[in-house]
C-alpha cells in the first residue's frame, strides 16, 4: 500500500486513526490496533511475506528475552547473523551468485528471489537493537512494544530508521492529551506536503529523467540531455525519499509520536560531510555508530581513518542495492569524506559559493552513477555531461520545466518541510480551508496517473 495512493488517505488512514483514537483509553487496545493495521498494510503489497515480517520480529524478540535472563554477550551476535543471513539470503544472494560465477567465466541462472519490501529498513531496526544490548542497554521490552516498535507502518517500509529508545517510551503516553489537536494539525499538514513533493514534484521529474536514462541505454545523450537527466533525477531522488520521510513522520505525529527527521535540505551542504550530516539522516548516523566507530572511527590514524571511512561508504553503498554500481557509488562518497577531512585538517578554505557548487557537482555526479543500471551507461552519461558527444538542446514541457525550477528553488532556497510544519506553522481554523483543497487536488492527481512507488522501496 502506498502512502499517496486514494485508499491510504481516503480509506485506510482515517479508520485506523479513528479506532486509535476510539481505544486511546486503554493502552493494549491501541497498540494492537496499530499493530494489526501494520501487517495490514504491509500484507497489502504482498500477504506471502507477513509471516517473515513477523517471524524475525519473534525470533529478534525472544534473542532479547534470552539475553535478558542469561546476559552472555554471544546472544545479541547471534541474532544480528540470523537478520544478516535473512537479508543477505533475499538481497544479496543473485548478486554474490553472479559475481562469483562471472569471475569464473562460467554460465548461470539467477534465482529470481522476490525482495520483500522495506527489508533493509526493518533488518537494520532489529540490528541496532540487539547490538544497543550487547553494548550494555537494559531495555527488555514486552512483546506488544517490540511489535508495535519494528512494524509501525509509517516507517516500516522506507524507514526513517528509528531506534528502539527514541519511540518505545513514547508508547505509553495517552494520545489524548493537550498537545492531541496540534500534533494532528500539524501531522496532517505535514502529511500533505510530503504527498505533494512525491506527487507534484518527484513523479512529475521522473517522467523527464526516466526516458532520458532509458534513452542513454542505446544512444548517446547530448550535453543538454545529460544535464536535464542528472538534474532531474537529483531533484527527483530527493523530493521523493524526503517527501516519504515527511510523510512518514507527518503520520507518526498523527498517532502522537515523534520520529527523528531524516532530511535537512541536503542541496545546500557546503561539503561532502555535511551533505551526510543533511542527508538520510537515519542511515548516517547507523553507519556511524554500528560501522564506522567499531571500526576505529577516528580514533586512529589518518591512513587507518580513511580506510575506515572508506569500508562504512563501501557497505553503505551495497545497502542500497545489490549491484557494483551501488558499491562503487557509495566509495566515491567515501573517498570524498575522506579527502574533505584531510582538507578540514589542513586549513585550505574555499568561498562557500564554490564549495556548494564543488559539493553540488560532486553529488550529482555520483546520482548518475546511482540511477544507472551499468557501468557503461553512467560513463556514457557522465561522458556526455562534458561534451563528448556535442551540446544539442533538450526539449522540456511545461510540467517538467515547473518541476525543476520549483524543485530547486525548494531545495536550494525555501524552507525545509519540517521547520515549515512543525516550527513556523500556527494551527488555526483557516489553515483547515487551504490543506483540505490542497490535498483534495492531490487526490484528483493521483487518480488521473498511474502509481509511482517510492525509489527507495527497492532497498
Amino acid at each position: 500500500m502506498l502512502f499517496n495512493s486514494q485508499f491510504f488517505i481516503v480509506v485506510f488512514l482515517p479508520v485506523v486513526l479513528g479506532l486509535y483514537y476510539a481505544f486511546a483509553g486503554n493502552r493494549v487496545a491501541r497498540q494492537s490496533v496499530v499493530v494489526l493495521a501494520s501487517l495490514g498494510f504491509y500484507g497489502w503489497w504482498d500477504v506471502r511475506f507477513v509471516p517473515l515480517l513477523m517471524g524475525l520480529t519473534v525470533a529478534n524478540w525472544l534473542f532479547a528475552q534470552w539475553f535478558g535472563r542469561a546476559r552472555h554477550s554471544s546472544i545479541p551476535v547471534l541474532g544480528v547473523a540470523l537478520n544478516l543471513a535473512v537479508l543477505g539470503l533475499f538481497k544479496y544472494a543473485d548478486f554474490l551468485r553472479g559475481t562469483a560465477f562471472g569471475l569464473a567465466g562460467d554460465d548461470w541462472q539467477p534465482w529470481h528471489l522476490i525482495l520483500p519490501l522495506g527489508i533493509s529498513f526493518f533488518v537494520f531496526q532489529k540490528i541496532s537493537y540487539l547490538i544497543d544490548l550487547r553494548r550494555g542497554d537494559r531495555h527488555i521490552y514486552g512483546f506488544l512494544d517490540f511489535c508495535m516498535f519494528v512494524s509501525f507502518f509509517p516507517q516500516l517500509i522506507a524507514g526513517p530508521l528509528v531506534r528502539h529508545n527514541e519511540i518505545i517510551h513514547q508508547f505509553r503516553a495517552d494520545p489524548r492529551g493537550p498537545a492531541m489537536w496540534d500534533s494532528l494539525s500539524r501531522g496532517f499538514v505535514l502529511f500533505i506536503i510530503g504527498v505533494g513533493k512525491k506527487v507534484l514534484l518527484a513523479d512529475t521529474l521522473a517522467m523527464l529523467a526516466d526516458p532520458l536514462f532509458t534513452k542513454a541505454l542505446g544512444t548517446p545523450l547530448s550535453m543538454a540531455e545529460a544535464w536535464a537527466a542528472a538534474g532531474s533525477y537529483t531533484l527527483q531522488i530527493y523530493f521523493d525519499f524526503s517527501g516519504y520521510s515527511d510523510m512518514a513522520i507527518g503520520l507518526g505525529l498523527m498517532f502522537g509520536l515523534r520520529l527523528p527527521f531524516n532530511f535537512d535540505a541536503p542541496y545546500r551542504a557546503v561539503s561532502v560531510r555535511d551533505f551526510w550530516r543533511r542527508w538520510h539522516m537515519t542511515l548516517s548516523r547507523f553507519l556511524r555508530d554500528y560501522l564506522y566507530i567499531p571500526l576505529g572511527g577516528s580514533r586512529c590514524g589518518p591512513i587507518r581513518q580513511a580506510v575506515n571511512v572508506v569500508a562504512t561508504m563501501l557497505l553503505g553503498g551495497l545497502w542500497h542495492g545489490a549491484n557494483w554500481t551501488f558499491v562503487v557509488w557509495g566509495g566515491l562518497h567515501g573517498v570524498a569524506l575522506a579527502v574533505n577531512h584531510v582538507w578540514e585538517q589542513r586549513g585550505f578554505p574555499l568561498p562557500r559559493v564554490v564549495s556548494w557548487l564543488l559539493t553540488l557537482v560532486f553529488v550529482m555526479a555520483c546520482w548518475v552513477l546511482f540511477r544507472s543500471p551499468d557501468f557503461s551507461t553512467a560513463g556514457q552519461v557522465l561522458a556526455s555531461m562534458v561534451g563528448a558527444h556535442g551540446v544539442g538542446h533538450v526539449s522540456l514541457d511545461r510540467d517538467s520545466a515547473r518541476a525543476l525550477v520549483l524543485g530547486a528553488s525548494a531545495a536550494v532556497i525555501g524552507p525545509t518541510s519540517h521547520v515549515a510544519a512543525l516550527t513556523r506553522l500556527r494551527p488555526r481554523p483557516w489553515i483547515a480551508v487551504p490543506a483540505g483543497v490542497g490535498l483534495a487536488y492531490l487526490l484528483l492527481l493521483i487518480g488521473g496517473r498511474l502509481p509511482n512507488v517510492f525509489i527507495y522501496f527497492q532497498f
